[in-house]
């Protein structure tokens, strides 16, 4: 990548806060951020950036809204969040550079704008991955530690005023941790739980040492160490190669009684799978962020299981997502400015 311009038009097309936007160019001089707020969807809490369906524009300002995104060199945010809308100003924007998106998981918005090749290598997409690393993290520690103590037994005695025979709980420091992708997720989970005392074994393609990290295994090995885990935590992106990776010959093998948690996507675990590793004990407890299909089915199973935690995609909010996320554009506007690369470029084969 070579330095084609001492300045970057960026148009932000989705809402951001005045003080971040201040702050991006603060941060990088070069950037000339151009934002109209009375365009967007406003946010209706942190980091909800669909913004209230609520609102509509005008036929006036949506004309005014797409010549901004249209005359963008970058844009921060995909135009309301709509794969739709991006297609639409790719199309019609030959000068557009680059996009970022504000999902970790923006690959996927990426692929369902069904781009071109041409478009998709004329065009460099970013995900806000890895600003969500340490919050996402700890709802895995939360989940492992609730199966860990029997957190559902806990709750159904306290709910029937019953003083039971104690009972023994499992200890983080004398249980092996799998950590089933390595990313920026991954890395914070790894850091968290070898902290705690814990044996962790992480799965990868590179092979690179990771902090944290007892033992590297092959992604394509994952159903031969199985059985010798007391958790697995989950924190790979929804691709076709992952979809279902979690699923019957996982299942076949694991220790009884292990622990999942997933805070990457849904569809990496096989659900009828996953409920019947449940029913028969051979999963003791499941702490899910995400599912594979959202808002997850009111005829699913996982709502009454006993022994699941059901949280709605929540894991990752947080108040400072928005800062970090802005910090995180600030220093790809430089780097690619500077003719360097830029982090979390989209993969646009897999769309990760």
């Amino acid at each position: 990548m070579t330095d084609t311009s001492t300045s970057l038009r960026v148009v932000v097309s989705v809402d951001l806060s005045e003080q971040l936007c201040q702050r991006i160019e603060q941060l990088e001089p070069r950037v000339q951020l151009i934002r109209d707020h009375s365009l967007y969807h406003p946010m209706r809490g942190p980091a909800d950036w669909s913004g209230d369906p609520a609102f509509t524009r005008t036929p006036e300002q949506q004309a005014v809204f797409d010549s901004l995104v249209d005359s963008a060199d970058a844009l921060f945010g995909i135009p309301d969040v709509d794969s739709a809308a991006l297609a639409r100003t790719v199309a019609a924007n030959p000068r557009l550079r680059w996009v970022h998106t504000t999902a970790a998981g923006g690959g996927g918005q990426v692929k369902a704008a069904g781009l071109s090749e041409a478009d998709l290598e004329r065009v460099i997409f970013t995900t806000s991955a890895g600003v969500h690393g340490d919050t996402l993290a700890e709802f895995a520690l939360f989940g492992v530690m609730a199966g860990a103590k029997d957190l559902p037994r806990l709750a159904a005695q306290q709910a029937r005023k019953q003083w039971s025979d104690r009972w023994e709980m499992r200890q983080l420091d004398e249980m092996t941790v799998l950590i089933v992708g390595l990313g920026g997720i991954g890395k914070a989970a790894a850091r968290k739980f070898s902290a705690l005392g814990s044996t962790v074994l992480g799965t990868t393609r590179s092979g690179e040492p990771v902090e944290g990290v007892d033992r590297l295994v092959p992604i394509d090995e994952l159903h031969t160490v199985v059985s010798e885990v007391d958790a697995i935590v989950v924190t790979l992106p929804g691709t076709a190669v992952t979809e279902g990776l979690i699923g019957e010959e996982v299942f076949a093998r694991v220790k009884p009684g292990v622990i999942v948690a997933n805070v990457g996507r849904g569809t990496v675990i096989d659900e009828p799978a996953l409920i019947a590793a449940l029913d028969d004990g051979r999963v003791g407890f499941a702490a899910l962020d995400v599912f594979a299909v959202e808002p997850l089915p009111v005829d699913s199973p996982l709502w009454t299981h006993p022994n699941v935690l059901v949280s709605p995609h929540t894991a990752a909010l947080s108040s400072a997502e928005e800062s970090r996320i802005a910090k995180l554009f600030a220093e790809n506007a430089r780097r690619l400015l500077d003719g360097e690369q830029l982090k979390n470029i989209v993969d646009t084969v897999e769309f990760y």
